[in-house]
């Protein structure tokens, strides 16, 4: 595909409007947090998770029933065939319970195969402590090597515009009340990676134009963004595109276990090639510009 308008679109020009947006997007999320926080799963949370598979079509609302007449609260959810079910329960159950709760279903559903995965308080904080961890030494990680590679300017942009798609795909989920888990941990890791992949990209040809451009003014510096971006803007959005579709379809045909991992790595993705275009260069631009060398006067003319 070609993109022959945006191939002459002057991108550091217009920079303040993409700041602008994507200023406004932090700042939802951030209040989205503040209000709401984030819907964390039994990954994070305390709770006891039970995976059913019955012989015959299981009703949610009969599910739920049977599971309040025991005073408990549980989020159900119905596979595609609707001969499996996930109770994720809210708080840790005892055996007694859960072989309670199943012998309840067993009277209503007959012989149930049964899965049981359990989180215990300590251990949900854990597991949240070391996503948290991951992500700031992915973070740290990418610092060094852009700093070897290139320079510390592009390391900072590089970071600013990573953590930019990944606090926008946090808040998302947060606005609208999604499960955070473990997969929604590995969604964010691999939006990180790619954002960094597709900047790099677009940092690499700065880098190899700069060798060859005569930089006199901070125009000058623009005009060699902009030719960059152009020239890595086809393969820049085909990658977007060729992942988008992948979610999407991952996201409908793939288990209930996956959704949030597919929709997760759509979001950053759309994110990702926005930032990649629209933000991480002209931070870089922003922190280079007054690096140039102001031109030298040119000489008083000899009075005759």
């Amino acid at each position: 595909m070609r993109y022959n308008k945006l191939k002459t679109y002057d991108y550091v020009g217009h920079r303040k409007i993409y700041y602008t947006i994507s200023i406004v997007l932090i700042i939802i999320g951030i209040v989205s947090l503040l209000l709401f926080g984030l819907n964390r799963g039994v990954d994070f949370n305390a709770g006891t998770v039970l995976d059913i598979s019955a012989t015959t079509v299981m009703e949610q609302a009969k599910l739920e029933e049977v599971i309040a007449s025991r005073d408990l609260e549980a989020d159900v959810t119905l596979g595609g065939s609707k001969d499996r079910a996930t109770l994720r329960f809210h708080r840790e159950l005892t055996q007694e319970e859960v072989n309670a709760v199943m012998a309840d279903l067993e009277q209503v559903y007959g012989e149930l195969a049964k899965e049981e995965n359990t989180v215990s308080t300590d251990l949900a904080n854990e597991l949240a402590r070391k996503a948290i961890y991951g992500v700031l030494l992915s973070s740290i990680g990418i610092i060094i090597y852009v700093t070897i590679r290139f320079e510390w300017r592009y390391a900072l942009a590089c970071v600013i515009s990573m953590l930019h798609d990944a606090f926008l795909v946090i808040a998302f989920f947060s606005l609208f009340r999604l499960e955070v888990d473990l997969t929604f941990v590995a969604a964010v890791l691999t939006i990180i990676g790619y954002s960094i992949n597709d900047t790099i990209v677009i940092f690499d040809r700065i880098r190899e134009n700069m060798r060859f451009a005569k930089l006199k003014n901070k125009e000058s510096l623009a005009k060699v963004i902009n030719d960059s971006i152009a020239q890595t803007l086809t393969r820049s959005i085909n990658t977007g595109l060729s992942v988008l579709f992948g979610s999407i379809c991952l996201y409908i045909l793939g288990s209930e276990a996956i959704r949030n991992f597919s929709l997760g790595i759509f979001i950053g993705v759309v994110f990702g090639v926005y930032s990649s275009i629209f933000i991480a260069s002209q931070l870089w631009f922003d922190l280079r510009k007054n690096s140039l060398k102001p031109r030298a006067a040119a000489p008083a003319a000899a009075k005759e």
